[in-house]
C-alpha cells in the first residue's frame, strides 16, 4: 500500500467516524456535540429545505429541534461511497435509515445525505449539507 493510500484509508476511517459522531449526537440529543462538527462558515439544508448559513444559525436550529426529535424513531446513518475532491476535502454520500430505540429498522422514507467535509487542524469538519428525502 501506498502513502496515499494509507492516508486515504485512515482519512476515509475518519470521515465514518465522523458520521458516526453525527448519528451519536442525534440519536442522543446532544446538539453541542453535534454543532462542534461543523466548519464556522458551514453551510447546512435539512431534509424540508430549511437552509441554514454558518454554525451560529445550525446552532439556533439544532438547539430548537433536537432536543426530542427521537422520540418517535432514530436515524441511522450509514457511509454508501466517499469521494476525494482533495486529499483534504471529501464529498461523503449517506444512506440515513429510520430505526426504533432498540435498532430495529422501520418501514419509513430513507434519507439520502451529501456532506461536503473539509480536514481541519483539529479533523474532519462539516462544511456543507444537504439532505434529501427518498420518496
Amino acid at each position: 500500500m501506498t502513502l496515499a493510500q494509507d492516508t486515504t484509508a485512515q482519512d476515509t476511517a475518519d470521515i465514518e467516524a465522523l458520521v458516526a459522531t453525527v448519528q451519536h449526537a442525534q440519536q442522543n440529543e446532544l446538539p453541542e456535540e453535534f454543532i462542534g462538527l461543523f466548519r464556522q462558515d458551514a453551510i447546512w439544508t435539512t431534509a424540508h429545505g430549511k437552509r441554514l448559513t454558518g454554525r451560529d444559525e445550525i446552532a439556533s436550529f439544532t438547539r430548537q429541534v433536537l432536543p426530542g426529535a427521537g422520540k418517535e424513531a432514530l436515524a441511522a446513518y450509514e457511509v454508501s461511497h466517499v469521494l476525494f475532491i482533495r486529499p483534504d476535502v471529501a464529498a461523503v454520500k449517506i444512506r440515513q435509515r429510520r430505526v426504533t430505540p432498540d435498532g430495529e429498522y422501520l418501514e419509513l422514507a430513507e434519507g439520502s445525505p451529501l456532506y461536503v467535509v473539509s480536514k481541519e487542524d483539529d479533523g474532519w469538519r462539516i462544511v456543507a449539507g444537504q439532505n434529501t428525502i427518498v420518496l
